[in-house]
């Protein structure tokens, strides 16, 4: 029988998307996307944090929240692989893993007092849902953590942004200016599930209290609604 270890919740992410549609695959695709993580009330120390405001990048280890399951598979199925290649689970970064561990390098935009959840980080690039608990932060170290000589197997290049993304002016008026960049540029990701790639069928992503309704044609992402309030 395998061991079992109990680990902490030191913290929550505060971020834009309330589903996993649309978050980009890795952390750092989406610079513009900015999140807050918030300690839970027993860490809420800034004494915790002393000095973290000196390093640029941080690591972020936390829980895919929305991927818990009681099994698991020796194989996963890329999305960089189109979702038709099985790969070992240990070659992925996938969700579906024996612990449903995330690991992601953000950039460390300011360490900031909250009036209501004291000191707080705020993150650019994150790739966490809304909620997801966080286990542990460390600091990002260019000498340690950068390989520039590493070899990246069957993901060894970042996926360029792959859709032309249009909206028409009076609906981007509708989102907030702080979120028109980062609402983009997740579009411009194609957040489409590898196997669905109809012309015809209206997809809902849900950012930043909006509910984003577009089609894909092509190498062409339109935008076709956008409504208000929706979680």
């Amino acid at each position: 029988m395998a061991e079992q270890h109990t680990m902490k919740v030191i913290a929550r992410i505060h971020s834009d998307f309330p589903t996993k549609f649309g978050i980009p695959r890795q952390s750092g695709l989406v610079e513009a996307l900015r999140a807050m993580v918030v300690f839970e009330p027993e860490y809420r120390n800034p004494d915790a944090l002393r000095g973290l405001e000196g390093f640029s990048h941080i690591w972020l280890i936390w829980q895919f929240s929305g991927a818990v399951r009681e099994d698991w598979s020796p194989t996963v199925r890329p999305p960089r692989l189109g979702g038709n290649v099985r790969m070992g689970v240990f070659a992925t970064r996938s969700p579906f893993r024996p612990n449903p561990i995330g690991l992601s390098s953000v950039r460390l935009e300011a360490v900031e007092h909250h009036p209501q959840y004291g000191p707080v980080l705020i993150v650019a690039g994150a790739d966490l849902m809304d909620g997801s608990p966080i286990y542990d932060i460390k600091p990002y170290l260019p000498y340690g953590d950068c390989h520039p000589e590493a070899s990246g197997g069957f993901a060894s290049a970042p996926k360029e942004p792959t859709l032309q993304v249009e909206c028409p002016p009076a609906l981007l008026e509708q989102v907030p200016e702080r979120l028109r960049e980062a609402l983009l540029g997740v579009l411009a990701q194609d957040p489409r599930p590898q196997y669905q790639r109809s012309p015809d069928r209206v997809y809902g992503l849900s950012f930043g209290g909006l509910e984003v309704k577009f089609t894909v044609e092509g190498e062409r992402l339109t935008v076709r609604e956008i409504l208000e309030g929706q979680t």
